[in-house]
């Protein structure tokens, strides 16, 4: 299928009690992983890349891949500008092909942060791409994003102004995920009454970020072939289905597939050291993610659905 905004994915998703996966792509593998898993399990997904992910594909290599995978499936396929640090990224990427853009102004003071986001909304509408705001500060570190803690969390009627100003499609909300490895210093909780509070004034998609399940098995394959994740911990597949019950309506994985990508690669290596095939390495890890996407699907909800 051509490449699809999300707005008609939101808006199916809100009446039928499911969200769609975000799937954040480094590579070549990672998008066949994502397209393959949509094949196989008839979901909808979100390629999506952030700006240093951006600029380590090149703009032209990362759309002609992610619309040939597009083409290849059935399911609703869109490709996403993930944390857009300014109003000239998104430009780019919605001159580009994008279908979904995020603009992160969550840093900012609050009415900073409604000009730009309401900025980002009134180039992208005209071409018919959708464009997701972030209110409250998630944090964690990932690519070139960095936030100190999990505060403030977002306002619910702060939430209900920002989206009535701004006119987004999907609002990013704090409510104690944090991007990375090392998301809870304790018992994995995120605060899911908040969440539907917002949920119950917004008419914008809830999107939770921060939000992969750091499993604890692949954190000790990794460990076992010499890597060190000491103390990660993610989100439960059951604070998953929960969060989706409350209102989220897009969750967004990006440490997932590289822990995944990661423990594949270093057993590749221990079991055959003289391995010269990438193709064998990349192949084999191929295979790992994509069976971590189609387990996504199945616990947000969205397999089968096309």
């Amino acid at each position: 299928m051509p490449l699809e905004n999300l707005r008609e994915i939101y808006r199916r998703a809100e009446a039928e009690g499911w969200a769609i996966g975000q799937f954040n792509v480094e590579n070549l593998e990672f998008v066949q992983a994502v397209a393959a898993a949509c094949r196989a399990k008839h979901s909808p997904a979100i390629f999506a890349v952030s700006a240093s992910s951006l600029r380590y594909m090149g703009m032209d290599y990362l759309t002609a891949l992610v619309r040939t995978a597009a083409e290849e499936v059935e399911a609703p396929v869109v490709l996403h500008l993930d944390h857009g640090p300014d109003v000239e990224t998104a430009r780019r990427c919605v001159e580009a092909g994008f279908t979904s853009v995020m603009i992160d102004a969550s840093a900012r003071p609050f009415e900073e942060n409604v000009r730009l986001t309401r900025e980002v909304v009134d180039l992208a509408r005209p071409h018919g791409v959708s464009v997701e705001g972030e209110l409250g500060r998630i944090g964690g570190t990932e690519d070139d994003l960095e936030a100190e803690g999990g505060a403030p969390w977002t306002d619910p009627e702060e939430a209900e102004e920002f989206v009535r100003r701004t006119g987004v499609d999907a609002l990013a909300v704090a409510v104690g995920t944090s991007h990375g490895a090392y998301k809870f210093h304790g018992e994995p909780h995120i605060e899911l009454e908040r969440i539907a509070e917002i949920h119950a004034r917004v008419p914008a998609a809830i999107v939770l970020h921060g939000a992969s399940g750091v499993d604890p098995a692949t954190v000790k394959r990794i460990a076992k072939h010499g890597g060190d994740f000491s103390g990660a911990r993610g989100v439960t597949d059951e604070i998953y289905r929960e969060a989706v019950r409350r209102g989220v309506r897009k969750v967004n994985i990006a440490t997932d597939l590289r822990l995944a990508f990661i423990a594949s690669l270093r057993e590749s290596f221990d079991a055959d050291p003289g391995l010269l095939d990438p193709r064998k390495l990349l192949g084999a890890a191929r295979g790992e993610m994509r069976n971590l996407v189609e387990h996504k699907m199945e616990v947000l909800g969205s397999a089968g659905r096309y």
